[in-house]
Protein backbone atom coordinates (compact mmCIF):
# COMPACT_ATOMS: atom_id res chain seq x y z
CA UNK A 1 0.00 0.00 0.00
CA UNK A 2 1.51 3.53 -0.79
CA UNK A 3 0.99 6.44 1.22
CA UNK A 4 1.96 10.13 0.91
CA UNK A 5 4.04 11.36 3.89
CA UNK A 6 3.31 13.61 5.08
CA UNK A 7 4.87 17.06 5.15
CA UNK A 8 7.69 18.00 7.93
CA UNK A 9 10.74 20.15 8.23
CA UNK A 10 14.04 18.23 6.28
CA UNK A 11 15.16 17.68 9.94
CA UNK A 12 14.28 18.28 13.60
CA UNK A 13 16.34 18.91 16.36
CA UNK A 14 17.40 15.29 18.27
CA UNK A 15 15.02 13.94 20.79
CA UNK A 16 16.31 14.25 24.06
CA UNK A 17 13.26 13.36 26.05
CA UNK A 18 10.17 11.64 25.86
CA UNK A 19 7.83 14.82 26.05
CA UNK A 20 9.35 15.68 22.69
CA UNK A 21 7.55 12.55 21.12
CA UNK A 22 4.56 13.41 19.54
CA UNK A 23 1.38 13.09 20.84
CA UNK A 24 -0.35 9.38 19.15
CA UNK A 25 -3.73 12.05 18.15
CA UNK A 26 -1.28 14.10 16.64
CA UNK A 27 -0.18 11.65 14.72
CA UNK A 28 -3.78 9.70 14.09
CA UNK A 29 -5.13 12.73 12.43
CA UNK A 30 -2.68 13.51 9.77
CA UNK A 31 -3.31 12.42 6.10
CA UNK A 32 -0.97 9.76 6.03
CA UNK A 33 -2.74 7.96 9.05
CA UNK A 34 -6.30 8.67 7.64
CA UNK A 35 -5.26 6.88 4.42
CA UNK A 36 -3.84 3.90 6.25
CA UNK A 37 -7.22 4.05 8.85
CA UNK A 38 -9.46 3.52 5.28
CA UNK A 39 -7.38 0.20 5.04
CA UNK A 40 -6.52 -1.16 8.38
CA UNK A 41 -8.89 0.36 10.70
CA UNK A 42 -9.02 2.52 13.44
CA UNK A 43 -8.15 0.45 15.99
CA UNK A 44 -5.56 -1.21 14.33
CA UNK A 45 -3.79 2.10 13.42
CA UNK A 46 -3.88 3.55 17.03
CA UNK A 47 -2.27 0.21 18.48
CA UNK A 48 0.31 0.49 16.00
CA UNK A 49 1.00 4.40 16.56
CA UNK A 50 1.12 3.86 20.46
CA UNK A 51 3.67 0.37 19.97
CA UNK A 52 5.39 2.55 17.83
CA UNK A 53 5.88 5.77 20.33
CA UNK A 54 6.50 3.13 23.47
CA UNK A 55 9.60 1.40 21.45
CA UNK A 56 10.80 5.56 21.00
CA UNK A 57 10.41 6.07 24.15
CA UNK A 58 12.13 3.66 25.88
CA UNK A 59 14.92 4.32 23.55
CA UNK A 60 15.11 8.11 24.66
CA UNK A 61 14.66 6.72 28.34
CA UNK A 62 17.63 4.50 27.94
CA UNK A 63 19.61 7.52 26.90
CA UNK A 64 19.67 7.61 23.19
CA UNK A 65 19.19 10.96 21.17
CA UNK A 66 16.73 9.75 18.43
CA UNK A 67 16.35 12.53 15.35
CA UNK A 68 13.39 11.16 13.88
CA UNK A 69 10.42 13.64 12.22
CA UNK A 70 6.55 12.94 12.16
CA UNK A 71 7.31 11.24 8.24
CA UNK A 72 9.49 8.79 10.06
CA UNK A 73 7.52 7.62 12.59
CA UNK A 74 4.58 7.18 10.36
CA UNK A 75 6.37 4.93 7.80
CA UNK A 76 7.32 2.80 11.05
CA UNK A 77 3.93 2.66 11.77
CA UNK A 78 2.69 1.58 8.27
CA UNK A 79 5.51 -1.07 8.04
CA UNK A 80 4.25 -2.17 11.25
CA UNK A 81 0.59 -2.54 10.23
CA UNK A 82 1.93 -4.10 6.67
CA UNK A 83 3.74 -6.94 8.85
CA UNK A 84 1.08 -7.44 11.12
CA UNK A 85 -1.51 -7.89 8.28
CA UNK A 86 0.30 -9.48 6.02
CA UNK A 87 -0.41 -13.64 5.39
CA UNK A 88 1.68 -15.86 7.25
CA UNK A 89 0.83 -18.68 4.71
CA UNK A 90 2.41 -17.93 1.57
CA UNK A 91 3.31 -19.20 -1.82
CA UNK A 92 6.96 -20.26 -2.44
CA UNK A 93 9.26 -21.26 -5.10
CA UNK A 94 9.93 -25.50 -3.95
CA UNK A 95 13.39 -25.98 -5.62
CA UNK A 96 14.57 -28.24 -3.16
CA UNK A 97 14.64 -31.31 -5.32
CA UNK A 98 11.66 -32.64 -2.93
CA UNK A 99 8.06 -32.68 -4.92
CA UNK A 100 6.38 -33.98 -1.94
CA UNK A 101 8.07 -31.93 0.49
CA UNK A 102 6.14 -32.36 4.03
CA UNK A 103 7.39 -28.44 5.61
CA UNK A 104 6.48 -26.75 2.26
CA UNK A 105 2.62 -28.47 1.84
CA UNK A 106 3.49 -31.86 0.03
CA UNK A 107 1.18 -32.28 -2.94
CA UNK A 108 -0.05 -29.60 -5.37
CA UNK A 109 -3.43 -30.08 -6.36
CA UNK A 110 -4.45 -30.27 -9.83
CA UNK A 111 -6.41 -27.64 -11.52
CA UNK A 112 -10.26 -29.57 -11.23
CA UNK A 113 -9.24 -29.93 -7.91
CA UNK A 114 -8.48 -26.21 -7.22
CA UNK A 115 -11.59 -25.52 -9.33
CA UNK A 116 -13.92 -27.74 -7.41
CA UNK A 117 -12.63 -26.21 -3.97
CA UNK A 118 -13.34 -22.53 -5.20
CA UNK A 119 -16.65 -23.46 -6.08
CA UNK A 120 -17.47 -25.19 -2.54
CA UNK A 121 -16.04 -22.17 -0.50
CA UNK A 122 -18.32 -20.23 -2.40
CA UNK A 123 -21.79 -22.20 -2.14
CA UNK A 124 -23.61 -24.37 0.08
CA UNK A 125 -22.98 -27.88 -1.56
CA UNK A 126 -24.49 -31.00 -0.63
CA UNK A 127 -22.01 -32.30 1.86
CA UNK A 128 -24.19 -34.62 3.97
CA UNK A 129 -27.43 -34.30 2.22
CA UNK A 130 -29.17 -36.36 -0.09
CA UNK A 131 -30.51 -34.89 -2.78
CA UNK A 132 -32.72 -37.90 -4.47
CA UNK A 133 -34.67 -38.65 -1.26
CA UNK A 134 -34.11 -35.38 0.44
CA UNK A 135 -33.16 -36.69 3.81
CA UNK A 136 -29.66 -36.95 5.73
CA UNK A 137 -26.84 -37.88 3.48
CA UNK A 138 -22.98 -39.67 4.32
CA UNK A 139 -20.24 -37.59 3.04
CA UNK A 140 -18.56 -40.38 2.25
CA UNK A 141 -21.03 -41.40 -0.20
CA UNK A 142 -19.09 -38.64 -2.15
CA UNK A 143 -16.21 -40.76 -3.13
CA UNK A 144 -16.65 -44.08 -1.55
CA UNK A 145 -18.00 -45.32 -4.80
CA UNK A 146 -14.83 -43.86 -6.66
CA UNK A 147 -12.24 -45.18 -4.11
CA UNK A 148 -13.77 -48.24 -4.61
CA UNK A 149 -13.59 -48.76 -8.04
CA UNK A 150 -9.98 -47.29 -8.32
CA UNK A 151 -8.87 -49.83 -5.15
CA UNK A 152 -10.99 -53.13 -5.10
CA UNK A 153 -11.78 -52.66 -2.15
CA UNK A 154 -15.59 -53.35 -0.81
CA UNK A 155 -15.93 -49.82 1.22
CA UNK A 156 -14.13 -46.72 2.35
CA UNK A 157 -14.13 -44.09 4.68
CA UNK A 158 -11.80 -40.90 5.09
CA UNK A 159 -10.38 -39.14 7.63
CA UNK A 160 -8.13 -35.75 7.97
CA UNK A 161 -5.00 -37.61 7.67
CA UNK A 162 -3.15 -41.04 7.37
CA UNK A 163 -2.34 -40.86 11.26
CA UNK A 164 -5.62 -40.19 12.13
CA UNK A 165 -6.75 -43.28 10.43
CA UNK A 166 -4.07 -45.59 11.78
CA UNK A 167 -5.34 -44.18 15.20
CA UNK A 168 -9.33 -44.99 14.33
CA UNK A 169 -8.75 -48.68 12.80
CA UNK A 170 -6.13 -49.85 15.89
CA UNK A 171 -8.78 -47.79 18.15
CA UNK A 172 -11.69 -49.69 16.46
CA UNK A 173 -10.21 -53.16 16.06
CA UNK A 174 -7.86 -53.56 19.08
CA UNK A 175 -8.92 -51.46 22.14
CA UNK A 176 -7.53 -53.38 25.14
CA UNK A 177 -6.37 -56.08 22.84
CA UNK A 178 -2.97 -56.53 21.37
CA UNK A 179 -1.65 -55.94 17.68
CA UNK A 180 1.36 -57.87 16.36
CA UNK A 181 3.70 -55.95 14.35
CA UNK A 182 7.34 -57.01 12.90
CA UNK A 183 10.20 -55.27 14.96
CA UNK A 184 11.41 -54.29 11.43
CA UNK A 185 8.15 -51.86 10.75
CA UNK A 186 8.13 -49.98 13.93
CA UNK A 187 8.25 -46.55 11.93
CA UNK A 188 8.80 -42.91 13.34
CA UNK A 189 7.89 -40.30 10.56
CA UNK A 190 7.98 -36.84 10.40
CA UNK A 191 6.74 -35.05 13.96
CA UNK A 192 7.66 -37.90 15.61
CA UNK A 193 4.77 -39.97 15.15
CA UNK A 194 6.04 -43.50 15.82
CA UNK A 195 3.75 -46.71 15.55
CA UNK A 196 4.07 -47.94 18.85
CA UNK A 197 2.91 -44.26 20.98
CA UNK A 198 -0.12 -44.02 18.50
CA UNK A 199 -0.80 -47.98 19.47
CA UNK A 200 -0.45 -47.21 23.03
CA UNK A 201 -3.03 -43.43 21.97
CA UNK A 202 -5.76 -46.24 20.48
CA UNK A 203 -5.64 -48.30 23.26
CA UNK A 204 -3.99 -51.14 21.49
CA UNK A 205 -1.00 -53.16 22.94
CA UNK A 206 1.70 -54.02 20.75
CA UNK A 207 3.63 -57.25 20.42
CA UNK A 208 6.60 -57.17 18.58
CA UNK A 209 8.14 -59.95 16.42
CA UNK A 210 11.20 -60.47 14.64
CA UNK A 211 13.90 -58.87 14.83
CA UNK A 212 15.17 -55.55 13.15
CA UNK A 213 16.09 -56.76 9.74
CA UNK A 214 14.28 -60.61 10.22
CA UNK A 215 10.72 -61.41 10.54
CA UNK A 216 9.70 -64.68 9.69
CA UNK A 217 6.00 -66.62 9.26
CA UNK A 218 6.20 -68.56 12.56
CA UNK A 219 7.30 -65.15 14.04
CA UNK A 220 3.55 -64.32 13.52
CA UNK A 221 2.21 -67.72 13.89
CA UNK A 222 3.86 -67.95 17.66
CA UNK A 223 2.50 -64.57 19.03
CA UNK A 224 -0.48 -65.08 18.48
CA UNK A 225 -2.91 -65.88 21.78
CA UNK A 226 -6.24 -65.19 22.93
CA UNK A 227 -6.49 -61.64 23.10
CA UNK A 228 -4.84 -61.03 19.89
CA UNK A 229 -7.24 -58.69 17.99
CA UNK A 230 -5.47 -58.27 14.05
CA UNK A 231 -1.71 -58.72 12.72
CA UNK A 232 -0.40 -55.78 10.88
CA UNK A 233 1.78 -54.63 8.36
CA UNK A 234 3.64 -51.06 8.26
CA UNK A 235 5.03 -49.91 4.96
CA UNK A 236 8.23 -48.61 5.55
CA UNK A 237 8.19 -45.96 3.25
CA UNK A 238 10.96 -43.77 4.71
CA UNK A 239 13.83 -45.82 5.24
CA UNK A 240 15.40 -49.32 3.88
CA UNK A 241 16.82 -52.05 5.21
CA UNK A 242 19.46 -53.84 3.18
CA UNK A 243 21.64 -57.07 3.48
CA UNK A 244 21.08 -59.86 5.63
CA UNK A 245 17.22 -58.84 5.72
CA UNK A 246 13.38 -61.26 5.89
CA UNK A 247 10.47 -59.86 5.82
CA UNK A 248 7.44 -61.39 5.67
CA UNK A 249 4.67 -60.69 2.69
CA UNK A 250 1.32 -58.85 3.32
CA UNK A 251 -0.14 -61.79 1.36
CA UNK A 252 1.59 -64.29 3.81
CA UNK A 253 0.38 -62.58 7.05
CA UNK A 254 -3.07 -62.09 5.31
CA UNK A 255 -2.84 -66.18 5.08
CA UNK A 256 -2.14 -67.03 8.72
CA UNK A 257 -4.49 -64.01 9.84
CA UNK A 258 -7.03 -66.01 8.38
CA UNK A 259 -6.24 -69.50 9.40
CA UNK A 260 -7.04 -67.68 12.49
CA UNK A 261 -9.70 -65.52 12.03
CA UNK A 262 -8.47 -62.40 12.52
CA UNK A 263 -8.21 -59.22 10.47
CA UNK A 264 -4.77 -58.05 8.69
CA UNK A 265 -4.22 -54.47 8.68
CA UNK A 266 -2.05 -52.93 6.60
CA UNK A 267 -0.16 -48.74 6.71
CA UNK A 268 0.82 -47.81 3.19
CA UNK A 269 1.83 -44.54 4.15
CA UNK A 270 2.12 -43.24 1.04
CA UNK A 271 -0.52 -45.25 -0.93
CA UNK A 272 -0.33 -44.97 -4.45
CA UNK A 273 -3.32 -46.00 -7.05
CA UNK A 274 -1.32 -46.65 -10.09
CA UNK A 275 1.74 -48.80 -11.17
CA UNK A 276 4.28 -46.12 -10.87
CA UNK A 277 6.37 -48.30 -13.80
CA UNK A 278 3.61 -46.81 -16.52
CA UNK A 279 5.71 -43.80 -16.55
CA UNK A 280 9.20 -44.82 -15.80
CA UNK A 281 9.26 -44.48 -12.45
CA UNK A 282 10.13 -46.95 -9.78
CA UNK A 283 7.35 -49.25 -8.31
CA UNK A 284 5.34 -48.48 -5.41
CA UNK A 285 3.16 -51.03 -4.46
CA UNK A 286 -0.12 -50.08 -4.95
CA UNK A 287 -3.36 -49.89 -3.28
CA UNK A 288 -5.04 -52.60 -5.06
CA UNK A 289 -2.22 -55.16 -4.83
CA UNK A 290 -2.52 -54.77 -1.40
CA UNK A 291 -5.98 -55.33 -0.87
CA UNK A 292 -5.72 -58.40 -2.98
CA UNK A 293 -2.76 -59.68 -1.21
CA UNK A 294 -5.79 -60.49 1.45
CA UNK A 295 -5.66 -56.79 3.37
CA UNK A 296 -8.49 -56.40 5.13
CA UNK A 297 -8.11 -52.84 6.21
CA UNK A 298 -5.71 -50.98 4.48
CA UNK A 299 -4.71 -47.15 5.15
CA UNK A 300 -3.33 -43.92 3.29
CA UNK A 301 -2.02 -40.51 2.39
CA UNK A 302 -4.22 -38.58 -0.11
CA UNK A 303 -2.03 -35.86 -0.27
CA UNK A 304 1.44 -37.82 -1.26
CA UNK A 305 1.56 -40.55 -4.19
CA UNK A 306 -2.23 -39.86 -5.14
CA UNK A 307 -1.81 -36.62 -5.45
CA UNK A 308 -4.78 -35.08 -3.82
CA UNK A 309 -5.59 -33.28 -0.47
CA UNK A 310 -4.61 -33.75 2.92
CA UNK A 311 -6.32 -37.12 3.98
CA UNK A 312 -6.16 -40.40 5.48
CA UNK A 313 -8.30 -42.85 3.47
CA UNK A 314 -9.49 -46.07 4.77
CA UNK A 315 -10.39 -48.66 2.65
CA UNK A 316 -11.21 -52.59 3.31
CA UNK A 317 -14.01 -54.96 4.13
CA UNK A 318 -17.23 -53.56 4.21
CA UNK A 319 -18.26 -55.15 7.28
CA UNK A 320 -14.95 -54.16 8.93
CA UNK A 321 -15.52 -50.51 7.67
CA UNK A 322 -19.06 -50.16 9.38
CA UNK A 323 -17.66 -50.77 12.68
CA UNK A 324 -14.98 -47.95 11.97
CA UNK A 325 -17.47 -45.46 10.95
CA UNK A 326 -19.19 -46.41 14.17
CA UNK A 327 -16.37 -45.32 16.50
CA UNK A 328 -17.19 -41.74 18.21
CA UNK A 329 -13.48 -41.28 17.28
CA UNK A 330 -14.49 -40.87 13.18
CA UNK A 331 -16.58 -37.64 14.03
CA UNK A 332 -13.61 -36.25 15.54
CA UNK A 333 -10.90 -36.87 12.95
CA UNK A 334 -14.05 -36.43 9.35
CA UNK A 335 -12.89 -34.18 6.81
CA UNK A 336 -14.88 -30.98 5.99
CA UNK A 337 -16.33 -30.28 2.64
CA UNK A 338 -13.16 -28.67 1.09
CA UNK A 339 -11.21 -31.81 1.64
CA UNK A 340 -13.93 -33.60 -0.15
CA UNK A 341 -14.29 -31.32 -3.14
CA UNK A 342 -10.72 -31.51 -3.41
CA UNK A 343 -10.47 -35.56 -3.44
CA UNK A 344 -13.27 -36.20 -5.45
CA UNK A 345 -12.10 -34.31 -8.70
CA UNK A 346 -8.33 -35.71 -7.92
CA UNK A 347 -9.68 -39.18 -7.57
CA UNK A 348 -11.88 -38.84 -10.89
CA UNK A 349 -8.25 -38.32 -13.01
CA UNK A 350 -7.49 -41.80 -12.22
CA UNK A 351 -10.39 -42.88 -14.56
CA UNK A 352 -8.65 -41.58 -17.75
CA UNK A 353 -5.22 -42.91 -17.04
CA UNK A 354 -3.72 -41.75 -20.41
CA UNK A 355 -4.49 -37.93 -18.89
CA UNK A 356 -3.15 -38.94 -15.81
CA UNK A 357 0.60 -37.71 -16.67
CA UNK A 358 -0.65 -34.38 -18.02
CA UNK A 359 -3.35 -33.40 -15.31
CA UNK A 360 -2.36 -34.63 -12.13
CA UNK A 361 -0.26 -32.13 -10.80
CA UNK A 362 2.10 -34.34 -8.42
CA UNK A 363 2.57 -37.30 -11.52
CA UNK A 364 3.15 -34.26 -14.15
CA UNK A 365 6.63 -33.26 -11.97
CA UNK A 366 7.50 -36.88 -11.11
CA UNK A 367 7.59 -37.04 -14.83
CA UNK A 368 9.48 -33.97 -16.32
CA UNK A 369 12.00 -34.68 -18.27
CA UNK A 370 15.54 -33.94 -17.45
CA UNK A 371 16.32 -32.67 -20.86
CA UNK A 372 13.25 -29.43 -20.56
CA UNK A 373 14.70 -28.86 -16.98
CA UNK A 374 18.51 -28.31 -18.62
CA UNK A 375 16.61 -26.38 -21.34
CA UNK A 376 15.45 -24.20 -18.52
CA UNK A 377 18.23 -23.78 -16.30
CA UNK A 378 20.34 -22.81 -19.92
CA UNK A 379 17.58 -20.12 -20.09
CA UNK A 380 17.55 -18.94 -16.26
CA UNK A 381 21.46 -19.06 -15.58
CA UNK A 382 22.33 -15.76 -16.88
CA UNK A 383 19.64 -13.49 -15.67
CA UNK A 384 20.57 -15.05 -11.97
CA UNK A 385 23.91 -14.46 -13.04
CA UNK A 386 23.41 -11.26 -14.13
CA UNK A 387 21.47 -10.42 -10.56
CA UNK A 388 24.18 -11.72 -8.11
CA UNK A 389 26.81 -10.18 -9.96
CA UNK A 390 30.62 -10.84 -9.69
CA UNK A 391 29.97 -12.35 -6.01
CA UNK A 392 28.66 -15.58 -7.09
CA UNK A 393 28.88 -18.12 -9.71
CA UNK A 394 26.08 -19.40 -11.52
CA UNK A 395 25.88 -22.79 -13.41
CA UNK A 396 24.01 -25.04 -14.81
CA UNK A 397 24.23 -28.50 -13.49
CA UNK A 398 22.66 -31.96 -13.62
CA UNK A 399 21.07 -32.86 -10.30
CA UNK A 400 19.10 -35.40 -8.47
CA UNK A 401 15.76 -34.87 -7.01
CA UNK A 402 13.43 -37.33 -5.01
CA UNK A 403 9.44 -38.25 -4.47
CA UNK A 404 9.65 -37.06 -0.68
CA UNK A 405 7.04 -38.08 1.92
CA UNK A 406 8.58 -41.29 2.54
CA UNK A 407 7.60 -42.41 -0.69
CA UNK A 408 10.55 -44.49 -1.86
CA UNK A 409 13.15 -42.99 -0.08
CA UNK A 410 16.07 -44.61 -1.52
CA UNK A 411 15.07 -43.94 -5.14
CA UNK A 412 15.98 -40.89 -7.15
CA UNK A 413 14.49 -38.82 -10.07
CA UNK A 414 17.19 -36.84 -12.66
CA UNK A 415 16.90 -33.72 -12.51
CA UNK A 416 18.81 -30.45 -13.78
CA UNK A 417 19.27 -26.89 -12.15
CA UNK A 418 21.08 -24.03 -11.30
CA UNK A 419 24.51 -24.66 -8.47
CA UNK A 420 25.74 -21.37 -6.78
CA UNK A 421 28.79 -21.23 -5.55
CA UNK A 422 30.96 -17.68 -3.84
CA UNK A 423 33.52 -16.58 -6.65
CA UNK A 424 35.74 -16.53 -3.68
CA UNK A 425 36.54 -19.39 -1.53
CA UNK A 426 36.82 -16.62 1.81
CA UNK A 427 33.75 -17.17 4.04
CA UNK A 428 32.06 -19.37 1.51
CA UNK A 429 29.65 -20.59 4.06
CA UNK A 430 28.42 -17.62 5.52
CA UNK A 431 27.80 -16.07 1.67
CA UNK A 432 25.69 -18.72 0.71
CA UNK A 433 23.94 -18.87 4.15
CA UNK A 434 23.43 -15.29 3.54
CA UNK A 435 21.89 -15.76 -0.08
CA UNK A 436 19.70 -18.20 1.00
CA UNK A 437 18.52 -15.72 3.11
CA UNK A 438 18.01 -13.23 0.43
CA UNK A 439 15.97 -15.71 -1.66
CA UNK A 440 13.88 -16.40 1.29
CA UNK A 441 12.94 -12.76 1.92
CA UNK A 442 11.76 -12.77 -2.34
CA UNK A 443 7.90 -11.25 -2.69
CA UNK A 444 7.62 -15.02 -3.47
CA UNK A 445 10.29 -16.73 -1.47
CA UNK A 446 12.58 -19.54 -3.77
CA UNK A 447 13.67 -22.17 -1.06
CA UNK A 448 16.69 -24.06 -2.49
CA UNK A 449 19.46 -26.53 -1.16
CA UNK A 450 22.92 -25.86 0.29
CA UNK A 451 25.11 -28.90 0.25
CA UNK A 452 28.75 -29.10 -0.55
CA UNK A 453 29.58 -25.58 -0.26
CA UNK A 454 26.62 -24.23 -2.88
CA UNK A 455 23.43 -23.66 -3.07
CA UNK A 456 21.55 -25.91 -5.35
CA UNK A 457 17.96 -24.75 -7.18
CA UNK A 458 16.28 -27.85 -8.50
CA UNK A 459 13.86 -26.80 -11.20
CA UNK A 460 12.04 -29.65 -11.35
CA UNK A 461 9.04 -27.91 -9.81
CA UNK A 462 9.51 -23.96 -11.72
CA UNK A 463 6.58 -25.34 -14.19
CA UNK A 464 6.70 -23.13 -17.16
CA UNK A 465 3.85 -21.25 -16.13
CA UNK A 466 5.39 -19.96 -12.96
CA UNK A 467 8.91 -19.05 -14.36
CA UNK A 468 8.18 -15.42 -15.52
CA UNK A 469 7.29 -14.65 -12.32
CA UNK A 470 10.58 -16.21 -10.61
CA UNK A 471 12.07 -14.50 -13.53
CA UNK A 472 10.58 -11.25 -12.70
CA UNK A 473 11.17 -10.82 -9.05
CA UNK A 474 15.00 -11.12 -9.60
CA UNK A 475 15.96 -7.49 -8.68
CA UNK A 476 14.35 -7.52 -5.59
CA UNK A 477 17.93 -9.32 -4.56
CA UNK A 478 19.56 -6.59 -5.83
CA UNK A 479 17.29 -4.12 -4.11
CA UNK A 480 18.31 -6.51 -0.67
CA UNK A 481 22.32 -6.70 -1.34
CA UNK A 482 22.11 -2.42 -1.78
CA UNK A 483 20.01 -2.42 1.80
Amino acid sequence: MQTTADSSPAQQPLIHHPSQLPAVDKLLLSDTMQQLRQHYGLDACTQAVREVIGELRTRVLAGEALQLDHAQMLAMTQQRLEKRFAPRLRPVFNLTGTVLHTNLGRALLPQAAIDAVVQAMSAPANLEYDLEDGGRGDRDDLVESLICELTGAEAATIVNNNAAAVLLVLSTLALNKEVIVSRGELVEIGGAFRIPDVMTRAGARLVEVGTTNRTHDKDYAGAIGDNTAALMKVHCSNYAITGFTKSVSDADVAHIAREHQLPTFVDLGSGTLVDLRDWGLPHEVTVRETVESGADIVTFSGDKLLGGPQAGIIVGRKALIAQIKKNPLKRALRVGKITMAALEPTLRLYLNPEKLAQELTTLRLFTRKAAEMQAQAELLQAPLQATLGSAFVVETAPMTSQIGSGALPVESLPSYGLKIHPASGKQAGRQLTELESRLRALPRPVIGRLHDDALWLDLRCLEASAQAEWLQQLPALTRQHKA
